[in-house]
């Protein structure tokens, strides 16, 4: 293909029809889009570490899949040739917070939702979204999870301590048992109240046989 058939009106016509403020107004709603899911990916994250980049995959993907979706849209053959080429393409990271796959699905579906058009779906849409994710973020238990280390004795201490526990938590489950020369290692996954997490480990403390107690916030699955 010669310079100037770049400028072949044919040539021309085979790629997109918007015209350039609908091509302006579509990726600028597009961004202000991915802003927003970055936003609100910072306010409920709950991992151990935050990744701005991850933020900013966000903002990107929505704006990418923006203008992907506008070409498709403008143009059949187009459509068809671009499906074959993105379908060699393999993406191997690996996702490591659940969540962070609705982010992605997120920001993905409201690229194809404003390109397509749906401005109001996608924002209004979004809206809701964001509501539901932060008062799920923003919960509060009457009993918190926690993971109570405790060093022992002996195996009497270990079952001494077994019994208060039960008494003293709404609910327990002993996760990790390990024996060592002079101590035993127990690990509980156990379910307080919040103002009570100090008054636990006092009281353990004083216990007959018992070494150590600590009293860990645990983020991970909840007891049932």
């Amino acid at each position: 293909m010669g310079f100037n058939d770049i400028f072949n009106t044919d040539f021309l016509n085979q790629f997109p029809t918007q015209t350039l403020s609908q091509i302006l107004i579509t990726m600028g709603l597009a961004f202000i889009l991915g802003i927003s899911i970055a936003v609100i990916y910072k306010r409920t994250h709950t991992g151990v570490l935050y990744s701005a980049d991850f933020g900013i995959t966000l903002i990107a993907m929505c704006l990418i899949t923006a203008m992907l979706i506008m070409c498709v849209v403008s143009n059949v053959v187009l459509s068809l040739g671009m499906v074959g080429a993105l379908s060699i393409v393999r993406f191997r990271t690996a996702i490591k917070e659940p969540m962070d796959i609705v982010f992605l699905f997120w920001s993905l579906a409201g690229g194809i939702i404003l390109a397509a058009g749906g401005y109001i779906l996608a924002f209004v849409g979004s809206l809701l979204i964001s509501l539901v994710l932060l008062c799920l973020r923003d919960r509060t238990y009457v009993h918190t999870p926690y993971l109570l280390i405790l060093k022992v004795q002996d195996s009497q201490s270990a079952a001494d301590l077994s019994k208060q526990i039960k008494d003293k938590t709404k609910k327990s489950r002993l996760k990790s048992r390990t024996a060592h020369k002079n101590e035993i290692e127990l690990i509980y996954e156990v379910r307080i109240a919040p103002e009570e997490d100090l008054n636990i480990v006092s009281d353990l403390e004083k216990s007959d046989g018992i070494k150590e107690a600590s009293l860990i916030s645990y983020n991970g699955e909840f007891l049932g």
